[in-house]
């Protein structure tokens, strides 16, 4: 398990196509300044020792020195020590619907990302409870077994995106199917359920049994809507700009809304509650009060308990890099001249 302590100096790294564009430009300018000068071969003769190769490998070792440099800063540590702790928590699925009617832009910047911006905000809230993640459209995929690593859970939130299910629709009865199958019956926990949607379903019938069966397994479902009631299209994107407007087969622009009643009749049957999730900071606080109100059930999980500082290999490794950058000349070497490797001809 790597932990990384000081991500921010990650952005330090933007500096190095910097200089790689600056190193070209100068390159460029080097060598028209010199055809001025003189020709080709007369630059040869006035300076036979030149290598041509030796000022970029400088370059590409003075870059490596750099990276690993600020590699060092940002602290990697590795975890050394697996232990099996106690733990009091509740254990939470959340399943995304990742249809295409989630791209729609009613509520900014559009539904998906409002709903993972929820969903990681959720995550930020929890303490000790363990985590799983569902995506599903047409059908239900699962994307992060029940854990309790977050960072973990985040990334693979993000990953997240309308094109991964090739299936289109809004199955959410298959996502509560598969939820059932997330919680580790052999310790019992007290299971809670996310749906975050715009509640486009097409099978309210298949759904309210799905959430009958679930509710018989002790699980409580709650539900979050994205979206507005008077809707949106859905726009058609290409290298982020809009092309055109998701149309039906008649031709006309199809306008997705937010189904606000299938949404709280799955949270009503499955003794939950429905979730405005317009305004976030209003949605994570109560949904924060309700997890409080649920007992907390004691589990064993699995962490690191010791982390061990890396930084100092980076440092290293940096410096090294920057040492024989300093020492390293850019005129031939006298050995190496005679081996040629790198085919740099003399002129008799």
């Amino acid at each position: 398990m790597v932990q990384l302590d000081e991500k921010i100096y990650f952005y330090l790294l933007l500096i190095i196509p910097v200089m790689i564009v600056m190193f070209v430009a100068l390159q460029i300018w080097k060598k028209r300044t010199q055809r001025k000068f003189a020709d080709q071969a007369l630059l040869k003769r006035l300076t036979p020792n030149k290598s041509s190769f030796k000022s970029t490998l400088k370059f590409i070792l003075l870059l490596l020195g750099l990276s690993f440099l600020i590699l060092g800063l940002v602290n990697p540590k590795i975890g050394t020590k697996l232990e099996t702790v106690k733990r009091e928590g509740v254990d939470i699925v959340f399943a995304l619907d990742v249809s295409k009617s989630m791209l729609a832009e009613d509520i900014a910047p559009n539904r998906l990302e409002k709903a993972k911006r929820l969903v990681s905000e959720i995550i930020n809230q929890l303490g000790s409870d363990r985590i799983g993640i569902i995506a599903y459209a047409g059908q239900a995929f699962p994307q992060l077994p029940i854990t309790t690593d977050y960072g973990a859970a985040k990334m693979f939130l993000q990953s997240m995106n309308t094109d991964m299910l090739s299936s289109q629709g809004t199955a959410i009865n298959e996502a509560i199917d598969l939820a059932t199958s997330y919680y580790d019956d052999e310790q019992q926990t007290n299971r809670v359920l996310f749906i975050i949607s715009d509640g486009e379903d097409h099978s309210e019938g298949i759904t309210l049994d799905a959430v009958e069966s679930a509710v018989d397994k002790g699980i409580r479902i709650f539900t979050i809507g994205v979206g507005q009631v008077k809707g949106g299209p859905i726009p058609i994107k290409r290298n982020g700009v809009v092309q055109s407007l998701k149309k039906d087969a008649q031709g006309e622009v199809v306008i997705t809304k937010l189904n606000e009643d299938i949404l709280q009749e799955i949270a009503g049957e499955g003794n939950g509650e429905y979730i405005n999730g317009a305004n976030t900071d209003e949605a994570v606080e109560f949904i924060k009060e309700q997890l409080n109100q649920i007992d907390k059930t004691e589990f064993e999980a699995k962490q690191f308990a010791e982390y061990k500082d890396q930084f100092q290999w980076f440092l290293g490794i940096g410096l090294l890099f920057l040492f024989l950058d300093i020492f390293l000349l850019e005129r031939k070497t006298k050995w190496l001249k005679k081996l040629n490797l790198f085919n740099e001809k003399e002129d008799a």
